[in-house]
């Protein structure tokens, strides 16, 4: 009631509060943005993804995947959706689903369906020819597939249920069904796995990356989710993702960096991201690292070092081979006996060399499109600096005080110049200027002619003899002197040769 009471503030001054409210709310939702961009798990959320741009992310792809499924088992009536699994993946486009087949009821299966991604540069044919191949793939550190396939726009592909989960669940101490966020995205307890598991795991993950590499297969989606637990063994997942073009889990850490330019430097980049995990139980919190923690050996952190730091990101990446020959992997027994097996036909190795060629192709495009957007940046950011603006102000200053100086200068050399010309030409005459009787500068007529000018009257003591001979001696002068040069001066009218010098007696007339 006292409030009510209390009397309103003017109008402009509503406005200005109401300006500078949402001025301050914008700062506060834009910081609190940046914090969760920052996280890499929150920045591929869907919710996320959708606050920011809702156009492109409007279709409910569980619907589109559930169409799909039911379209695909049509014509395998075997198979039967036991329930969905709800965003236990971090991929927005691919969803899951809990399975069976139907004369096998205990059996656990997991179907996987995803879209075609931007970096899908197989034919459809060679797509199709490709995941269909997959099943036939036998290696130890591979995990098995049951079937797959794929058409034109999407894939499918049904893999054993594990109920160990995969790696990062081991990590993270977190159930295979929950969601993704919830597994991984805030844990409860941190803890890295012990040396033996670092080194034993890290061996066969590299075991099975060579073996790719080799095959000319393209991979490019290593992380600790997409890794199987199979006792005490590892076995890598999600083969098709690069077939389907789909983007990698750390494409927004190794794009920043020009020298991981192939799929190989990708895989080994994403190792370092694993290893890191296994070792302090939780992702690096930001790439280049310059210190790491203490670790179970310091072999650890050599293979980290020539991984992560900033001298390796600009030197480039080391060959899975070489990570095989140092310390940590070098003394680790394999014991698995399984022969490896992948026939992959020749045409389609060709067809799998241009793709690989192709999706290298656009992540360095990428890269440098990131990296002038980086040098741009910084530019902007550096110049609205405020002490780059003091500096402008300072050379704006001193380069007026320049121009100014430089403008006098330039004056006073005309000045001078022109006072230079002028003696030059009094120079020109041969006579001293204090002969000129003083009566010349108050006539109009510097110098008169002798035949239109008369001769004045003498009025002193001066015989004529002595006038003639000044006289003579003013015919006698050398070409260029003041006579002379008379008769180069325009004619004048019968006015300008009147005389117009004041008259005075002839007592009054002396000569100089």
């Amino acid at each position: 009631i006292s409030t009510l009471s209390l009397p309103l503030p003017p109008k402009k001054l509503i406005g200005n509060m109401e300006r500078e409210f949402i001025a301050e709310r914008q700062k506060g939702l834009q910081a609190y943005l940046d914090v969760i961009t920052a996280h890499h798990i929150l920045s591929n959320c869907e919710l996320v993804k959708k606050f920011l741009d809702p156009n492109s992310y409007s279709v409910n792809y569980t619907e589109i995947a559930l169409q799909h499924v039911s379209m695909f088992f049509r014509s395998e009536p075997k198979w039967e959706v036991v329930e969905p699994l709800k965003d236990i993946g971090w991929r927005i486009r691919k969803k899951y689903f809990l399975m069976k087949i139907k004369n096998q009821p205990k059996e656990r299966l997991v179907l996987s369906w995803a879209d075609l991604g931007p970096d899908k540069y197989l034919s459809d044919r060679d797509l199709q020819y490709a995941v269909k191949l997959l099943s036939s793939c036998s290696h130890p550190y591979i995990y098995k597939i049951t079937f797959a396939i794929a058409n034109e726009s999407s894939a499918l592909v049904i893999r054993p249920f594990s109920e160990k989960g995969t790696l990062k669940d081991l990590i993270y101490k977190a159930k295979p069904k929950d969601p993704f966020l919830k597994k991984y995205c805030n844990p409860k307890k941190i803890q890295g796995l012990e040396l033996q598991q670092i080194k034993t795991y890290g061996r066969q993950i590299l075991e099975v990356l060579k073996f790719l590499h080799e095959k000319g297969f393209p991979y490019g989606h290593l992380h600790s989710a997409n890794v199987m637990l199979d006792g005490d063994t590892c076995k890598l997942l999600d083969l098709e993702n690069s077939l389907l073009g789909l983007p990698s889990f750390y494409r927004s850490y190794f794009s920043q960096f020009r020298k991981i330019n192939t799929l190989e430097g990708v895989d080994v980049h994403c190792f370092g991201h694993l290893l890191y995990e296994m070792t302090y139980g939780r992702p690096p919190d930001t790439i280049p690292v310059e210190s790491f923690p203490p670790a179970p050996s310091v072999f650890v952190v050599s293979v980290l070092e020539s991984i992560l730091t900033c001298e390796a990101l600009k030197n480039g990446m080391p060959t899975v081979s070489r990570l095989l020959q140092m310390p940590l992997f070098s003394d680790v027994l394999l014991t698995n006996s399984e022969k490896p097996q992948f026939k992959i036909p020749t045409k389609l190795k060709e067809a799998l060399k241009i793709s690989k060629e192709c999706i290298e192709k656009r992540l360095t495009e990428e890269q440098k499109l990131i990296h002038q957007h980086r040098r741009l940046t910084r530019a902007q950011s550096h110049h609205g600096s405020e002490e780059e603006k003091k500096k402008r102000k300072i050379l704006a200053r001193k380069k007026s005080k320049r121009s100014a100086n430089e403008s006098g200068e330039e004056h006073s050399a005309k000045y001078s110049n022109s006072n230079n010309s002028v003696k030059r030409l009094w120079g020109e005459f041969p006579f001293n200027i204090s002969i000129i009787p003083h009566s010349t500068f108050h006539s109009r007529s510097i110098v008169r002619p002798p035949s239109t000018a008369p001769a004045a009257p003498a009025a002193s003591s001066s015989s004529p003899e002595h006038r003639g001979a000044r006289g003579a001696a003013r015919g006698q002068r050398k070409p260029g002197s003041l006579a002379q040069l008379h008769s180069k001066l325009p004619e004048r009218n019968s006015e300008e040769d009147t005389d117009v010098r004041p008259q005075c007696s002839q007592d009054q007339l002396r000569p100089l």
